[in-house]
């Protein structure tokens, strides 16, 4: 099978594209915003369009995605190499400023997501949308592949007064849209109304993961090391609201999770039953890991590594809810929910801004049955998949 070819590679190779990029542009990019040929793509743009190409700008995790942690802030700067400015929408503001984009005619956008409403460059693009909007300033999304793939939607819609960083717009937690089809919907039915434009893909349908797509996988940040961890990230994402290690420190963050009073193969004998009535396509495998950083570090850490087997049947948001009502559950008082501030919100814990609600919290602390989380699911869920069908660019 061949690759297929993201927005970018579109662009470096179509005449017809490049003349549609007018003025002078600004690139939102990270590390892996890398042609076919691993060159990160402020490399061939500078060869297209010379100094057209005014600054580059860079989301959370920072433009060489060196930041580890979440509210770690990265500076602006003149890049040493590309002689070009650097601003950071992660720093003492989340929005391009009227200053940062004086001068800019094209706001280019070149994100690698992983299709889950948690992980930040949705909530960086749109707001990067509302401020060209009132700059009068188009906006072009390089359009990139969803690792999560493009057909499986889980998770409840985000509620009104849950709104944050990690949470925008009304979208379940794993939504099954593209950086371009998400801009399509965000700029449609949250009123943004920018001139926008997508570049598509050419040869991704909805059923493809990142393996089926033969391109190289560099780290979207510093903690998603593999493209299974795009897949577990949708249900591991939630133990960062908990004392519960999501394998941070590890070689393989978001895809293990533990405590240091789990003993892991009596607690998975005791829950294996629960997790795989929740879904298929993945095996549970206890394991013992110790983090270098973060939480419990230095300590032993009984838990779980979740490996997706047939990830087109893998609902790993379900199997992360299930697996942590079996941590409190298990470990009773030395359970405790994350209560410092979270992407710089303090008035409701991190698991609710995760969430997007408070209702799972509750459902996990009662001992909430799958049949129940499913029903919670589907609260609002018609609606949401009616606007993103309206959305959709590939099938």
């Amino acid at each position: 099978m061949k690759a297929i070819q993201t927005g970018l590679e579109r662009l470096i190779n179509d005449k017809n594209i490049q003349d549609r990029i007018t003025g002078n542009i600004a690139y939102l990019c990270h590390s892996a915003s890398v042609d076919p040929n691993l060159e990160i793509g402020i490399t061939p743009l500078q060869r297209i369009f010379g100094t057209r190409l005014k600054k580059v700008f860079g989301p959370q995790h920072g433009l060489v995605s060196d930041v580890q942690d979440n509210m770690v802030e990265t500076d602006h700067y003149l890049h040493p190499f590309f002689q070009i400015p650097v601003y950071s929408l992660y720093s003492e503001t989340r929005i391009p400023t009227d200053k940062m984009l004086e001068g800019i005619d094209t706001f280019l956008v070149d994100l690698q997501d992983v299709g889950t409403r948690v992980y930040t460059y949705i909530s960086t693009m749109s707001l990067l949308m509302e401020a060209c909007a009132k700059n009068d300033i188009k906006v072009v999304i390089l359009d990139r592949p969803n690792p999560a793939g493009g057909e499986i939607i889980e998770g409840c819609l985000l509620e009104k007064g849950f709104e944050s960083f990690v949470g925008r717009h009304p979208i379940p937690q794993r939504h099954g849209m593209t950086m371009g089809e998400m801009a399509l919907y965000a700029n449609k039915y949250h009123n943004i109304n920018c001139e926008l434009e997508v570049v598509q893909m050419s040869g991704w349908s909805r059923s493809h993961f990142w393996n089926d797509c033969h391109l190289p996988w560099v780290n979207p940040s510093p903690n998603l090391s593999t493209p299974e961890s795009a897949i577990t990230f949708c249900g591991t994402v939630l133990y960062e609201g908990t004392n519960i290690s999501e394998g941070r420190g590890t070689t393989r963050a978001l895809e293990v999770v533990g405590h240091p009073e789990i003993e892991a193969y009596s607690f998975y004998e005791g829950i294996k039953e629960e997790l795989h009535a929740a879904s298929e396509g993945f095996v549970a495998r206890p394991v013992v890991f110790m983090p270098t950083f973060q939480k419990h570090v230095g300590k032993a850490c009984g838990g779980l590594h979740l490996h997706p087997t047939k990830p087109e049947s893998f609902y790993s948001w379900r199997v992360g809810q299930i697996l942590l009502r079996e941590f409190i559950n298990k470990l009773g008082t030395s359970f405790a929910w994350n209560d410092k501030p979270y992407e710089y919100e303090s008035n409701r814990l991190a698991i609710d801004y995760i969430n997007g609600n408070e209702t799972l919290r509750h459902w996990a602390e009662n001992n909430g049955s799958l049949s129940e989380l499913l029903a919670l699911e589907k609260k609002g869920m018609d609606q949401y998949m009616g606007h993103r069908e309206d959305c959709l660019l590939y099938r």
